[in-house]
């Protein structure tokens, strides 16, 4: 039997490159899709495309899920599932830049719902995001958990693609799973992330008399995701 065509979102980012990696070695055949933001260097995405490319299950399309043609993408490939990993990223970033995110991260995951619908795929997997649980303090936290106060219109949006891969499942049976990824780390990391910024101001603090940042007097608690292809 012939395994389904996977179509994986911002297969050029951190873990969309990781993802596409598994996938590929578990034998599914991927179409990577990813438009390139600038919101850091896209020679970094380039080379989390290298090994991929030489890979003959995978091919790559770059394009913007919201003003691509995906009707036609989906019309001549037997794509069954979407795993999207597509976003504007970034909690401080999206203070200044709030459309980006409105139209990145709502906009963009509404077309794939709406493709998935009409082309009845199998499932969709997305990216959500720890930011959801926004000022709850009761700790650990959980699926159960209302998660009703984002702090960051980045968490808004991710709040708003579980909304509406509820609305979904509910109205036409489609399978999806959100899943809300904490601080990640691994491999080729993106370089805005905790574990990369703390070890390159270590790195910084060596030669100068910079001096590290600490949040809340150093008393915050990160959880971390690593992220792996093992």
């Amino acid at each position: 039997m012939t395994s389904p065509i996977c179509l994986v979102t911002g297969a050029a980012g951190f873990i969309g490159s990781h993802l596409c990696e598994r996938l590929l070695r578990e034998g599914y055949p991927v179409i990577g899709v990813d438009c390139f933001t600038d919101y850091y260097p896209r020679r970094l995405k380039e080379y989390n495309l290298m090994a991929l490319r030489e890979q003959p299950g995978f091919r790559f399309l770059e394009l913007d899920l919201c003003t691509a043609d995906l009707e036609a993408l989906l019309a001549r490939e037997a794509i069954r599932v979407i795993f999207h990993l597509a976003a504007q990223a970034g909690v401080r970033y999206s203070l200044i830049n709030p459309f980006v995110y409105q139209k990145s991260n709502v906009e963009g995951f509404l077309n794939l719902l709406e493709l998935a619908r009409r082309h009845g795929l199998e499932r969709l997997v997305y990216a959500s995001s720890s930011s959801v649980y926004g000022g709850l303090t009761e700790l650990p936290f959980s699926e159960e958990q209302r998660v009703d106060t984002p702090i960051s219109l980045y968490a808004a949006t991710k709040r708003a693609d579980e909304l509406m891969a509820h609305v979904y499942t509910h109205l036409f049976g489609l399978k999806t799973v959100g899943l809300r990824y904490f601080t990640v780390y691994g491999p080729w990391g993106r370089p805005d992330m905790a574990m990369w910024l703390f070890t390159e101001a270590m790195l910084r603090r060596g030669y100068s008399e910079e001096r590290i940042r600490k949040y809340l007097g150093g008393n915050l608690l990160r959880v971390f995701t690593k992220v792996t292809t093992k």
